[in-house]
């Protein structure tokens, strides 16, 4: 190929591509021969990721950061110029909710606008972020306003954190275009990861992301609810979720109670209900009771113990398990409930680095009276400890009825 044939130096540029998301697909684009950058806002994560440092946990792509910077396939940088050079540009701009749970569908196209007067003639726009739906035909009028010949895709991402490196190889990648162009080019760049691609319009492509993440939502909603409901007889939810999804495949993705929290199930959930004039009862019904599970857990637990005069360790403060990632993580629900209702509380998480308040599990196991699971990682599965251990999650067996 020529240099006229390719007149783009840079294959691709990853615009918020320090991030959980952007990170990892740079990371693999690099590695399957693709010269990619990150463009990032934050000088902090650009230094890492230049210096083959991840700024966060990912399984599996410390070695290919380490190998693809050693190469030179891949650099990061907070100059948004790199745009101009680029043939693809994936936007992984974060899409959030404000405080009143509405979304906000200028969010992408106002991030754009800092780096739009890079945009040049022959550049593919894909969006890789979850949008509100709607939000892929305002880039394409964006676009089409700025009088450049960029064709736009909606991508979206569909990586499980902690999976990424596994998953962007192994999972269908959906692709989202309006006319035949932007949809073999979307799918020729996604085509060096995968060679299942599912394509849609943007329309249908935006709904299905949502639809997705709705929809895991909604299961640990139902999840929730039983274990209430067993729990509320004095029952084992675990216990009986075991029992009825052994051998038996009409119940076998019943999911374990658990704090369903993290920076994408709630708001995505929010963002369709908006969508849809917030005539969205099911939605809204899972939000109540996820949300509200760590008011459900320090209610039982007052009945069951006397908490003005108790100490609560608090173990795990991320919003999953085996991440470092506390984003909209409701261990910090629980914990500010806590701090209310109880003598004292100390938290603790062996992944979690970035949080300054949190103490070591062995401050916390020699001070505390009572400890609540928030987090299942695998480091508090066989903890030794005397201490009463409230366990919805059921990792330790029964645990602690509340």
């Amino acid at each position: 190929m020529t240099n006229a044939d390719h007149p783009f130096p840079t294959d691709v540029v990853v615009i918020g591509g320090c991030g959980h998301v952007g990170l990892p697909l740079a990371i693999a684009l690099a590695d399957r021969g693709l010269s990619t950058v990150c463009y990032d806002v934050s000088d902090a994560a650009v230094k890492l990721v230049n210096d083959a440092v991840l700024p966060f946990e990912e399984p599996g792509a410390a070695p290919v950061l380490d190998r693809v910077i050693a190469s030179g396939a891949l650099r990061a940088t907070t100059d948004p110029a790199v745009v101009a050079d680029a043939e693809h540009l994936v936007v992984v701009i974060g899409t959030p909710v404000d405080e009143h749970l509405n979304p906000d569908p200028q969010a992408i196209p106002r991030a754009l606008d800092l780096c739009s007067q890079y945009f040049r003639d022959g550049q593919l726009l894909v969006l890789r972020s979850t949008v509100y739906p709607g939000v892929t035909d305002l880039v394409e009028r964006m676009i089409a306003r700025l009088g450049v010949d960029v064709d736009v895709a909606f991508c979206p991402e569909r990586i499980a954190e902690g999976h990424a490196m596994e998953e962007l190889f192994t999972l269908p990648q959906i692709v989202g275009a309006r006319t035949d162009i932007g949809r073999d080019r979307a799918s020729a760049l996604f085509s060096r990861l995968t060679d299942q691609l599912v394509h849609l319009n943007p329309e249908e492509a935006e709904l299905a992301k949502l639809f997705t993440n709705t929809w895991r939502y909604i299961r640990f909603a139902t999840a929730n609810q039983l274990y209430m409901i067993a729990n509320d007889s004095g029952l084992d939810y675990e216990r009986i979720r075991e029992a009825l999804s052994r051998d038996y495949p009409r119940a076998a993705d019943l999911p374990r109670a658990g704090f369903a929290a993290g920076p994408c199930l709630f708001k995505d959930t929010m963002q369709l209900a908006a969508f849809n004039d917030n005539n969205f009862g099911l939605g809204h019904a899972a939000m109540l009771v996820n949300e509200g599970l760590p008011l459900y857990v320090v209610a039982r637990m007052e009945r069951r113990f006397d908490l003005r005069d108790k100490v609560v360790g608090v173990l795990g403060m991320a919003f999953k398990a085996g991440s470092d990632d506390t984003r909209e993580s409701l261990s910090y629900k629980l914990k500010r409930i806590l701090q209310f209702k109880a003598a004292g509380v100390l938290c603790t998480d062996p992944h979690v680095t970035t949080d300054t308040s949190l103490v070591p599990l062995e401050r916390v196991l020699d001070e505390a009276d009572v400890l609540v699971l928030a987090t299942p990682h695998e480091e508090y599965r066989d903890l030794a400890t005397d201490l009463p251990v409230v366990d919805i999650w059921g990792q330790r067996g029964a645990g602690v009825q509340v």
